[in-house]
């Protein structure tokens, strides 16, 4: 059975870090919505970093 690598998975920059993160299988039915990397920078959502 294969696998599927971390390297081919959607990313998504975050918009208080501006990290890049990778999709997550929790993620599967809201990727469209997820906006943020972790709880910290959903916390810090008021301190928007402007790229």
């Amino acid at each position: 059975m294969l696998r599927n690598k971390k390297e081919f998975l959607p990313q998504k920059i975050c918009v208080v870090c501006g990290r890049p993160f990778s999709w997550r299988k929790k993620w599967k039915k809201v990727w469209d919505e997820v906006k943020y990397c972790s709880d910290k920078c959903r916390s810090k959502r008021g301190s928007i970093k402007t790229l």
